[in-house]
């Protein structure tokens, strides 16, 4: 083999890795458009976390706002209701969950056990524990929306389309619903404003 031979090869293995090289990044800024289209646009990332005043709700009342297309439901809940829910967890013995998994997004242990403890918000300065309680309103057996306010045999909420029940604590009791009312990532900004998302 020639020196001349030698130097026409190694002018060739150039070619070949820098023509490779040049149609790599070629293709990747062809390919970077379509990739990036697929990123959330401006409006979703704006509401993927909301600030809600929670200020005028009173006890026993909820307020239903929207969050990520889906209802969500923010109760302020009456010592009553409070105490009748502690009731209602004394009562599991007696009469088990359909799902016990506390379905809270907040909670560091996906496991939790779906006490009403586990499913209620911590509040604010001032406020007895549990008074709040933060959850999607959609039923999860089909996706209707509950009626709230005291609804169904538990007090807590009531899908009419086909039968289910929830307490108040937001947990399934009776009907075709496989799992509880999820509870979405919630804090408090403030003593007065709820940050969903």
């Amino acid at each position: 083999m020639s020196h001349a031979d030698d130097h026409e090869g190694t002018r060739r293995d150039f070619l070949y890795y820098a023509t490779a090289g040049a149609g790599a990044v070629t293709a990747g800024a062809a390919a970077w458009p379509l990739v990036n289209q697929m990123n959330p646009s401006a409006d979703v990332l704006a509401l993927a976390s909301i600030r809600v005043d929670v200020s005028g709700v009173e006890p026993g009342t909820q307020l239903t706002v929207k969050w990520l297309g889906k209802p969500v439901f923010i109760r302020h809940r009456t010592g009553a209701e409070i105490q009748e829910a502690a009731e209602q967890d004394a009562e599991l013995a007696a009469d088990p969950l359909i799902d016990t998994n506390a379905r809270n997004a907040n909670l560091a242990d996906a496991a939790a056990l779906a006490t009403d403890a586990n499913r209620t918000m911590p509040s604010p300065e001032g406020e007895a524990p549990g008074a709040w309680i933060v959850q999607m309103g959609v039923c999860t057996h089909l996706g209707c929306v509950p009626l709230g306010d005291g609804a169904g045999e538990y007090k807590g909420w009531f899908c009419p389309c086909h039968g289910s029940h929830y307490d108040l604590s937001g947990r399934i009791r009776k009907g075709p619903a496989p799992e509880n009312l999820p509870i979405p990532p919630a804090v408090w900004a403030d003593d007065s404003t709820i940050k969903l998302g």
